[in-house]
């Protein structure tokens, strides 16, 4: 079976929803397309979102059949890897609206040149552009 997918949603489990939600907005220099109790969606491209939920959210979903994802907190669970125009410009952005260092804007092995770091949750984040030749 061929499976045809309609929208990719990437989500994030976090301790306080307010906090992640504010973070993202001002790193995504948006504002959420859906901001509810229990879920905050940030729509990255055109299919393409990154969703908020709180750990305790997920934790009714998963029940006894997955750890509870509190035991995860502050250790990076994720990455999200960001294929930007500027990611110098976006890993400078991200620090000054509260991310934090994890590894500095560099030459990967890989072929594009990424900076890391961490949101309030410990997910890291990379922003990335592909070298020019």
């Amino acid at each position: 079976m061929k499976m045809l997918i309609k929208r990719i949603e990437t989500i994030l489990f976090v301790q306080d929803q307010k906090v992640s939600t504010e973070f993202y907005t001002k790193l995504f220099n948006r504002n959420p397309e859906l901001d509810v109790p229990g879920m905050t969606e940030f729509r990255v491209f055109e299919n393409g979102y990154i969703g908020l939920m709180p750990n305790h959210g997920i934790a009714k979903i998963i029940a006894d059949n997955s750890p509870h994802p509190q035991l995860g907190s502050g250790i990076p669970r994720c990455e999200l890897y960001l294929l930007v125009e500027d990611a110098a410009k976006a890993y400078h952005h991200a620090i000054s609206v509260g991310a934090k260092i994890i590894s500095p804007l560099q030459d990967r092995d890989w072929g594009d040149i990424a900076g890391y770091v961490a949101d309030p949750d410990g997910h890291i984040i990379a922003f990335a552009e592909t070298k020019k030749q």
